[in-house]
């Protein structure tokens, strides 16, 4: 919503000063131009990516129109989850768990949580980590080990379409400057004509050039940023999902595994400790401790 507002103030700001400058808005109304920049810059997309970054790209442009789920609110859910996962495995044993990480949507213990049922590589992380740990007897080391191989092939893989927009962003002052040297051949074509129409073949040619920086400084670039962030988002929620599996699996009480996945958390959306733990109880807030009655003065 924020990214729109902020296309939203690009573009205000700059045709509203260039209106107060007495400018003619018709003179930016360059259809060709328009056509010229961005038919090469999507058929710049369609050159350089196959169809799988194209859809992710659509998709997570699409996503940024959405507020980030990545909130005080969402991590509160997840650590109760986590704790939930955990205390069920210390009663029942780890290998209780291994029928639930074969098939999460029949599981009783994740169905009562189906936003992580509906995150397809949050659940297949944290499945297969724990699968790991039940059946091939896997160390905490060597599962650290794996887990960060996981998490840094899906970050790369995240930052492709992120990398395809950056390109793009790139490329468009270039097309901008194509299409004014067209703007430019068209002019010199008709320099014997009157001064008013080389003066609007000029004006058009100029428009090119504005449109290409505009689009690669005002929101194609800060768009890609965008989606850079939400990719930064996304791995710091992999990394809380490691840290708390992670603990538990060293044998670490669920509580405390709890703790290192809280500490994980960045910290303008982590919960308290206290918070945490009213989560955990299941209460409104979590008991203040209760200072013992002071010892009666000895008699002198």
């Amino acid at each position: 919503m924020f990214a729109i507002i902020g296309i939203l103030v690009v573009f205000g700001a700059i045709i509203g000063g260039y209106m107060m400058e007495h400018g003619n808005l018709m003179v930016l109304m360059q259809p060709a131009e328009f056509l010229i920049i961005g038919g090469a810059a999507l058929g710049t997309i369609l050159v350089a990516n196959p169809l799988p970054i194209m859809i992710a790209m659509l998709k997570g442009l699409l996503g940024i129109l959405k507020p980030s789920r990545f909130t005080r609110t969402f991590y509160l859910e997840q650590l109760k989850m986590l704790n939930a996962i955990f205390v069920f495995a210390r009663k029942n044993g780890m290998a209780r768990l291994e029928a639930d990480v074969d098939d999460p949507a029949k599981s009783p213990v994740f169905s009562k949580h189906p936003n992580f049922l509906k995150d397809h590589h949050a659940l297949a992380f944290f499945c297969d980590t724990v699968r790991m740990a039940i059946s091939a007897g896997v160390g905490a080391f060597e599962l650290d080990q794996l887990m960060e191989t996981d998490l840094d092939v899906q970050h790369a893989e995240h930052q492709v379409p992120i990398t395809a927009l950056n390109t793009v962003s790139d490329a468009l002052p270039g097309l901008g400057i194509v299409a004014a040297v067209l703007g430019v051949c068209i002019t010199m074509g008709a320099i014997g004509g009157p001064p008013e129409e080389i003066g609007k073949k000029v004006a058009a040619a100029l428009v090119g050039t504005f449109l290409g920086i505009l689009l690669c400084y005002g929101v194609v670039g800060p768009l890609a940023a965008n989606l850079a962030k939400g990719c930064d988002e996304e791995a710091l929620y992999m990394q809380f999902l490691r840290m708390g599996t992670l603990a538990f699996i060293k044998g670490l009480a669920p509580q405390l595994a709890v703790e290192f996945a809280r500490r994980s958390i960045p910290t303008s959306v982590r919960p308290s400790f206290k918070e945490t733990e009213a989560m955990i109880r299941g209460s409104k807030g979590a008991p203040e401790a209760v200072a013992p009655p002071a010892a009666p003065a000895a008699a002198a």
